[in-house]
């Protein structure tokens, strides 16, 4: 066709050679083309200037990635706009590190060093893990993601390594291996990728004089030498990253079926990240709860990267576009003076949410309705959205639920742990009501008339059950787990599940690792998203989202702060969740009883 129209526009026909170029690219291309993702392949510079080896290039499109090279660029204002054009991140092999970027003197034995490339793969690196983009990291690459996240080299195995080292440069053609790793036991992602079965040896290539000494923060050792060299690093399930000391896509482009597939998976990871993007960047990602006000000070900056789970670089970094902030209470004395300070203090913290919001318009609202969330996202901005944790703020005084409702309080957390004024909790109670007080259903009542939702994450069953029947709208559970999942007292059962959404309501899972799983340590994204399996099962779609309790005790393993919330969304793509389940669960269906409330 391309060729016809160009005959077509100029008389001078095109040379045959030519022509048949034309009509073989128009025989390969590929009609879902703009579903590739890109691949970033860090350039090394040389006297012709910026490049990569050609086998990188072949691995990656062989296993269906578009690969790109990424420029050494001295401008690191440049960094993110570079990492916006790419779905992963392949660190290539190459020169040596400069060692004060992991804490030591020159040996004098270190080799060729570009600074210039050092300065900018660091924060490249940094910046990509921040944004949970799937990394590879080869030969160099592995040391420099290594050093990225704090850990060192050894500068030169033959003066530095401890133990006699075996050759790791030999002058072997790098297509084939020249010696062995071997693939540490239990759970080892390298291994499962690479298809091998535990005990399974492996030959690998080898071209490098320097090697890890200490894993970066979140990193393990998945692979040795037999002379204890680390070979390989993964950041699974905390970090989508992936490091081998070797050169696999030398192997890998000579067609070695076990390298293949490395580069199989990390584009298959690359095609995920692009599309969990996609869904994020056209949605509304909503997170119901999280406690950040409460680390809130004089000096606190709300727009810049500071020590708390959610401020606005996280919160764009994972393509969160809003996030519900609660003036959290602990629950106290049942007094008119303790009640007194109560109400006082959750003023205190909805004012500081909304001058920290205020300070900054060209990049976050103060959202107090569905329609100024929506907004806000079509206008590019982030919103943040005041609630308050604990019914104890109100105390026995109604006429305060109106004027939490004039700051643009969009949900009341019922109580917190133990009994409060209105009703029972599941946790540190005594069950003082057998479930809501009278003064509770008359609460319940008038948050209805003002459109505010009535949350029973941290009540108990009873209450819960008892809410439900008294509310005339459909209510939430801001941050609570299934109990199917792990039978923990703040949990919800199949049947309370079922309850809330047979009301229209949703229940926004919780990422407290205290109710996810019995130990710390089995905790994960993983275990996350089988409460949200559980959850769909049990109630359907309709009826679940996320709440992620960050800064107030939330956070597991793979899920950190508002930055990491964009792999779950992988996690659930990998689960076979299709884009309008995910775009109903990050948002849509908190939204949809937002609006059934009147907000």
């Amino acid at each position: 066709m391309l060729a016809s129209m160009l005959n077509a526009a100029d008389a001078q026909p095109l040379s045959p050679a030519l022509h048949e170029l034309y009509a073989e690219a128009e025989a390969a291309q590929s009609t879902d083309h703009a579903a590739k993702p890109v691949i970033g392949l860090v350039a090394h510079a040389t006297e012709a200037g910026n490049s990569v080896a050609d086998a990188y290039v072949k691995a990656v499109s062989d296993a269906g990635g578009v690969p790109v090279i990424l420029p050494i660029v001295d401008n690191l204002s440049l960094l993110d706009s570079l990492l916006d054009t790419i779905d992963a991140l392949l660190l290539t092999g190459g020169c040596d590190s400069l060692p004060a970027y992991f804490g030591e003197e020159p040996n004098p034995k270190i080799g060729n060093i570009q600074v210039a490339r050092d300065r900018m793969e660091l924060p490249l690196s940094l910046f990509a893990t921040r944004r949970n983009m799937p990394v590879l990291g080869i030969c160099r690459g592995m040391q420099l993601i290594n050093i990225a996240l704090g850990g060192t080299l050894y500068q030169d195995l033959a003066t530095d390594f401890p133990g006699k080292s075996i050759a790791h440069a030999p002058k072997v053609d790098l297509s084939v291996g020249s010696h062995s790793v071997r693939l540490a036991g239990g759970r080892n992602e390298l291994r499962d990728i690479l298809g091998l079965k535990e005990g399974t040896p492996l030959m690998v290539n080898s071209l490098h004089h320097q090697a890890v000494k200490k894993a970066g923060k979140g990193l393990r050792v998945v692979a040795t030498a037999p002379d204890g060299v680390i070979e390989a690093l993964s950041g699974f399930p905390e970090k989508n990253i992936i490091a081998v000391q070797w050169h696999p896509e030398q192997m890998a482009a000579k067609g070695n079926a076990v390298m293949k597939r490395l580069f199989r998976f990390f584009v298959t990871e690359a095609a995920l990240y692009k599309r969990a993007k996609a869904i994020h960047m056209r949605s509304v990602v909503l997170d119901s709860h999280n406690d950040t006000p409460m680390t809130f000070t004089a000096t606190t900056d709300l727009s810049k990267r500071g020590d708390s789970q959610v401020d606005l670089c996280r919160m764009r970094e994972g393509l969160v576009s809003t996030s519900i902030m609660v003036a959290y209470l602990p629950q106290g004395a049942l007094t008119a003076e303790a009640h007194n300070k109560a109400y006082r203090y959750a003023l205190d913290k909805l004012d500081a949410i909304k001058r920290q919001t205020d300070a900054y318009p060209d990049k976050v609202c103060y959202a107090t309705s569905a329609a100024d969330i929506r907004a806000a996202k079509r206008n590019g901005l982030l919103s943040i959205v005041p609630s308050i944790e604990n019914g104890y703020a109100m105390g026995t005084d109604l006429s305060r639920l109106d004027t939490f409702r004039e700051r643009g309080v969009v949900y009341i957390t019922l109580c917190h742990n133990g009994d409060n004024a209105l009703c029972d909790a599941a946790q540190r109670s005594k069950r003082t009501h057998k479930g809501i007080s009278a003064l509770g259903e008359k609460a319940i009542l008038r948050m209805n008339e003002l459109g505010i939702l009535v949350d029973v994450s941290h009540t108990s069953e009873e209450t819960t059950r008892q809410a439900l029947r008294i509310s005339r709208k459909p209510i939430i559970a801001s941050h609570s787990s299934a109990k199917g999942i792990y039978n923990h007292p703040r949990n919800l059962s199949d049947e309370m599940l079922k309850a809330i959404a047979d009301k229209g309501g949703v229940v926004q899972v919780c990422l407290y690792h205290g109710f996810i799983a019995p130990n710390r340590g089995e905790a994960d994204i993983r275990k996350v998203a089988d409460h949200i399996d559980h959850i769909v099962k049990v109630a359907g779609i309709h009826a679940v989202g996320v709440g992620s309790d960050f800064d107030g005790g939330g956070g597991l393993i793979g899920l950190r702060g508002s930055n990491d919330l964009i792999r779950l969304t992988v996690e659930l793509l990998r689960r076979s969740y299709s884009d309008d389940a995910l775009e109903a669960l990050w948002g849509g269906n908190f939204l949809r009883v937002m609006e059934a409330n009147g907000r």
